[in-house]
């Protein structure tokens, strides 16, 4: 479903690969209406807010909403397994998943990111698309709540994967989660064999660029149709 990429899009850091294509996505969701709950409708607030701002001042609208704000996370298990080991486990499976439907990731992208995950649906068949959103639907339902409640119209593409999704989200117990600015991701075994953990971040360590910052891969430039 063209849906699922256009969604996946909205939630980048604002870049002119995608920003100049706002009509060209728009179309798509409107080509799918009957299939993604009037999505083009649904997103009409988020479309005028990104046409209106400069391009500087969604930036950091953007940086101030996700980045800033570990309530709004777009990374799934932080939600779900905030800092403890399960984390590690959940983002094999997850990765695996990707892999056996040929879908190539970044090094330094972590497979919960929203953005990838959506990107993901959008390659799959609708049955199987729809499925696994009812995986994570009350995560996604979760994080959108959390943007309602601060007035971001980023919320309505919460709004609408909850609408499409096959399966009622259930209210999730909160779990305690760090600032991001006092933590470390690290993926993937250490060289010791053990599963990645969150773990404080060393005063030699150097800033990383968010992970919500990092462009997903998108395949044919501006062509936005799944691949």
């Amino acid at each position: 479903m063209k849906t699922f990429k256009v969604l996946s899009l909205l939630l980048c850091y604002p870049q002119d690969e995608w920003m100049d294509e706002l009509a060209l996505m728009e179309t798509m969701l409107e080509e799918e209406k009957d299939r993604n709950g009037a999505a083009r409708t649904k997103l009409a607030d988020l479309f005028k807010a990104l046409r209106a701002q400069p391009r500087l001042e969604s930036e950091q609208v953007y940086v101030g909403t996700f980045d800033r704000n570990p309530s709004n996370s777009l990374h799934l298990f932080e939600h779900i397994h905030g800092e403890s080991r399960d984390r590690g486990p959940a983002m094999v499976n997850l990765v695996e998943e990707y892999r056996q439907h040929g879908l190539d990731m970044h090094a330094d992208e972590l497979p919960d990111y929203v953005p990838l995950f959506l990107e993901y649906l959008s390659q799959l068949r609708d049955q199987d698309a729809l499925s696994m959103l009812g995986d994570a639907v009350d995560v996604l339902a979760l994080i959108g709540r959390n943007l309602k409640a601060a007035n971001s119209p980023y919320h309505t593409v919460f709004s609408v994967l909850e609408g499409i999704s096959p399966i009622a989200a259930q209210v999730l117990p909160s779990v305690p989660m760090r600032e991001m600015e006092e933590t470390l991701v690290h993926f993937g075994p250490s060289v010791d064999g053990t599963e990645p953990l969150m773990v404080p971040k060393l005063q030699t360590v150097p800033v990383r660029m968010p992970e919500s910052r990092k462009p997903i891969t998108v395949s044919g430039g501006k062509n936005l149709n799944p691949s």
